[in-house]
């Protein structure tokens, strides 16, 4: 009874695990669902159209005239009580009455020169922008895969302990056999049920930690966390890497390292800003008048004016207290501070593609190590089992070897699991984890 309860008590936990899972899910179809709805990649595309305004706006700021068009028109009925020096008797108009009807056009334009500056620093601004948000893009990318893949780990686990609980299983039934039969003691028979009970923890352990990794890739794609969905149950290791590769391609497509040298660029521009507002500013006005004025009182009774004024004049800061100097000086140092951060962040990027590609080494020359070892744990399980059936081992020669098989196991996938993990990050690293039509998708430039 107590072994069929238990035989039930596994069965759910694998309906737990893997019910409702009809639809299947690949790692392309995770990737393509979370940058269709991760919400970091929409803000980042946001921010993107926020800077591309302002570089479009600021061309109409800074280089097109400013148009103003008024209309105006007034009223006046008044008493009025004139003196002339021709007559000293006083004049009185009662309810003396005054129209005034103005129309005017101004232009005004001013050309500042380090507006031109301005516009390139704006540009790339928006470049920057680009490129975080295609950094978000890739490390979301990223984030999936290893989610994705820590999931089907976790998944292996589930059936390396499943295989275990299966071996600590024929234990105990070969311990009750021999207890039942008098070939053993009780002490046996009751040691392998504590050991099955143990397996039976793990197993149930193993199934909140693969529902932990599911709803944390769930999260990763914008998906409700209690989706559920079948994914493959193997993870591939792909094509060697080469350390030389990694490196030539991160200078050229790592995405943090062209922000970096943008950042550099705008810090100059900065400067070179400052400076080109030394030079003189050309300012023009031309304006378009149509004034008429009536009036009951007065010499002049009615007064009409149209035409075109136009002038222009030049303008340049001779002394403004030093701050425009103390201003340049400072930009010239923020210049070489971001200099200072573009070597800096250079020599960082190197040495993580070296300390990720030593791990990547590491794992790659650990596995056909793991690989042999699992041979022999699993052959030598084999035989500690056969000899424990016929009574010639004790049980504890044969949990000595279930243990060893389950660690060589759980060394072996996870081995794998440490390679892949490293290729991720080395494709992040070298800015080859995302192909660059991808981006076509998201409305992202392919050119940086």
């Amino acid at each position: 009874m107590k072994k069929l309860i238990a035989m039930l008590f596994v069965s759910s936990i694998g309906s737990v695990v893997f019910a409702q899972s009809q639809e299947s899910l690949d790692l392309e179809k995770a990737i393509q669902i979370g940058l269709e709805k991760n919400l970091d990649i929409k803000i980042a595309v946001e921010n993107i159209t926020v800077n591309e305004t302002n570089q479009k706006i600021g061309v109409g700021d800074y280089f097109l005239p400013q148009l103003d068009a008024t209309y105006a028109r007034n009223f006046s009925n008044e008493d009025v009580e004139q003196r002339f020096v021709n007559d000293p008797e006083p004049r009185t108009i009662d309810g003396a009455k005054s129209r005034t009807e103005n129309f005017s056009v101004v232009a005004i334009y001013g050309f500042q020169p380090e507006n031109i500056v301005v516009m390139k620093r704006l540009g790339q601004l928006t470049e920057i922008s680009e490129l975080d948000a295609k950094i978000v893009v890739e490390n979301t990318v990223a984030s999936i895969s290893s989610a994705y893949y820590r999931l089907v780990l976790e998944l292996q686990r589930y059936e390396v302990l499943k295989r275990t609980l299966e071996l600590s299983q024929s234990r105990l039934d070969i311990a009750e056999a021999q207890y039942q039969l008098g070939g053993a003691g009780k002490r046996d028979f009751l040691t392998a049920e504590v050991d099955y009970n143990s397996d039976l923890t793990l197993l149930v352990n193993q199934e909140q930690i693969i529902n932990a990794a599911r709803i944390n890739l769930n999260e990763l794609m914008a998906l409700s966390p209690d989706t559920q969905f079948a994914v493959n149950d193997t993870i591939t290791i792909g094509e060697p890497l080469q350390l030389i590769e990694l490196e030539e391609n991160a200078y050229i497509q790592n995405k943090q390292l062209l922000i970096t040298q943008r950042q550099e660029n705008v810090a100059f521009l900065q400067m070179r800003e400052l400076q080109a507002s030394r030079l003189p500013q050309i300012n023009l006005t031309g304006t378009y008048v149509n004034n008429t004025s009536n009036s009951d009182a007065g010499f002049l009774l009615q007064n009409q004016r149209q035409g075109l004024n136009f002038g222009g004049n030049v303008t340049m800061n001779l002394f403004s207290g030093l701050t425009l100097n103390r201003r340049i000086q400072n930009a010239k140092v923020q210049q070489k501070m971001q200099g200072l951060a573009l070597d800096q962040y250079e020599i960082q990027l190197k040495s993580d593609i070296h300390r990720a590609f030593n791990t990547y080494m590491t794992n790659k020359n650990l596995l056909e190590i793991e690989k042999k070892n699992y041979e022999v744990a699993k052959e030598n399980t084999d035989i500690a089992l056969e000899r424990f059936r016929l009574g010639i081992s004790s049980y504890l020669e044969f949990r000595d070897a279930q243990v060893n098989l389950l660690t060589a196991e759980n060394r072996l996938i996870t081995s794998i699991f440490n390679i892949k993990e490293m290729e991720i990050e080395l494709m992040r690293l070298s800015g080859k984890i995302f192909f660059e039509n991808s981006y076509e998708e998201l409305d992202l430039p392919t050119e940086n």
